[in-house]
């Protein structure tokens, strides 16, 4: 996971359950086996091109864009992903 995208479930989790409610959530989240990566040249072109493609935000194509240079899946309930599953694998929750 790219911290653009970190930055989002931190957004999303606060809008949920408040400041200190989302706090410890991500101290939890980060202890999970997942690596974040800080987005570097490559990844910011993989997803400007597919933003210039697909009608998707663009914190999406940074996460699609992660999944597809990581060799991973998307982990989603977005159903915007719904238009790069030809191009991206996604898990969907």
């Amino acid at each position: 996971m790219n911290r653009l995208n970190l930055g989002e479930v931190h957004y999303k989790t606060i809008r949920v359950l408040g400041l200190e409610g989302a706090k410890d959530f991500m101290e939890n989240f980060v202890r999970l086996p997942i690596t974040i990566i800080l987005p570097d040249e490559a990844l910011i072109w993989k997803a400007t091109e597919l933003k210039a493609q697909y009608p998707i935000s663009y914190a999406d194509c940074f996460a699609a864009a992660t999944a597809l240079i990581h060799n991973a899946s998307v982990l989603t309930g977005d159903p915007e992903f719904r238009k790069l599953t030809k191009v991206v694998s996604v898990e969907w929750l």
